[in-house]
């Protein structure tokens, strides 16, 4: 069992948020609530939130996400409510059914799925979908070197390791109070897209690919002084993720040079620009790829004007949008993007999405 809450504390998140979700919703009984919240507070040192409380509260942590530009969607967050879970075996099928049904056949479903505050439930990895890093004996790495350490951990706990690709799907390390145990995700609930390029045929046999669904599952959803440390969710991608984060980073997978190599530029020195150019070519294979494939994707000039459409709305109901200005820029053609030229105060209210506090790690990617 977790340690109770300040009983003050709670009550004063509580309160906070529950105005604002009565007052958002227009729901009535306000008063009622708060009397019903501070006796369980008292008595117990938490409280349980109704699923109205705890739906909301997700989508309005999504719409306080400071580093996340996709957040013009928040309302149509989908919840499912997993609190009453016990088991490795039934948090593994909702973490499945989640994977699926955010897929939903390419069209992605922003989803979160949320398991009791006060059961020592955990999802080791931080994506529920990471592809595998091996250490070669020469030093070199087969697959995503991010997730070298994360690989040996589960190796060292039984996996066997995958066919031996660089996009090895990895299994779910589950923790469920003491006891953590791993389980393969289906084939069924892992989308992936093929990458191939609009103009250039040799780009398919690199043979790179992505999965469709960037699920979070190490950060912690606060609603109402309420801590949900297990709360897997998702979005859609924007193409830069994949393209010049993952897939281009020199220490992911670096493909930035092989890129430029096939497209016979000079790779030597800066002043060739050989990696702007090979970079937005990789942004155009997986823009490419991701509308072939029939799976929702966007990129970095439509997201940016949707975010500033956002702000406009979110002033029109009174509130002022909180941002990182550095994540809320794309990394590429940054000066195009409407938000280039806007400042922000990066506050991170309540509710809101908080990374785990014994890694201090960055969601994203």
């Amino acid at each position: 069992m977790l340690p109770l809450t300040d009983p003050g504390v709670a009550l004063e998140e509580a309160r906070a948020y529950l105005e604002l979700y009565h007052r958002e919703t227009g729901r009535p009984g306000l008063c009622a609530r708060l009397r019903e919240v501070e006796e369980a507070l008292v008595r117990y040192g938490r409280y349980t939130q109704d699923y109205g409380e705890l739906s909301y509260g997700a989508r309005v942590a999504w719409r306080n996400a400071v580093r996340c530009v996709g957040r013009a969607y928040w309302r149509y967050l989908d919840v499912f409510d997993m609190r009453h879970l016990e088991s490795h075996e039934e948090v593994f099928a909702a973490l499945v059914a989640h994977l699926r049904s955010a897929t939903n056949g390419g069209n992605i479903r922003p989803t979160v799925t949320v398991f009791h505050p006060d059961r020592p439930i955990r999802v080791l990895n931080d994506q529920l979908i990471r592809y595998a890093g091996y250490r070669r004996s020469d030093g070199s790495v087969l697959g995503d070197p991010r997730n070298l350490e994360l690989t040996a951990r589960l190796q060292a706990l039984g996996w066997r390791g995958g066919p031996g690709t660089a996009f090895d799907v990895l299994p779910l390390a589950i923790r469920v109070g003491k006891e953590l145990r791993l389980f393969e995700l289906p084939p069924d609930a892992v989308l992936e897209v093929l990458i191939s390029h609009p103009e250039f045929g040799w780009f398919a046999e690199l043979g790179l690919r992505w999965h469709a669904v960037p699920v979070i599952s190490n950060m912690r959803l606060e609603v109402g002084g309420v801590s949900y440390r297990c709360a897997p969710f998702n979005g859609w991608y924007v193409e830069t993720e994949i393209a010049a984060r993952n897939l281009a980073d020199e220490d992911r997978y670096n493909l930035l040079p092989e890129v430029a190599r096939r497209m016979g530029l000079r790779v030597r020195g800066a002043r060739s620009l050989w990696r702007d150019r090979a970079l937005i070519e990789l942004h155009a294979a997986v823009l490419h790829s991701f509308d072939a494939a029939g799976v929702k994707i966007s990129d970095h000039h439509t997201v940016s004007e949707h975010f500033v459409r956002f702000e406009a709305r979110e002033a029109r109901e009174g509130r002022e949008v909180k941002g990182r200005w550095s994540w809320l820029v794309p990394p590429i053609s940054g000066s195009t993007s409407p938000i280039f030229h806007r400042r922000y105060d990066d506050l991170e209210l309540k509710p809101n999405f908080f990374a785990p506090e014994d890694t201090g790690g960055c969601p994203v990617h």
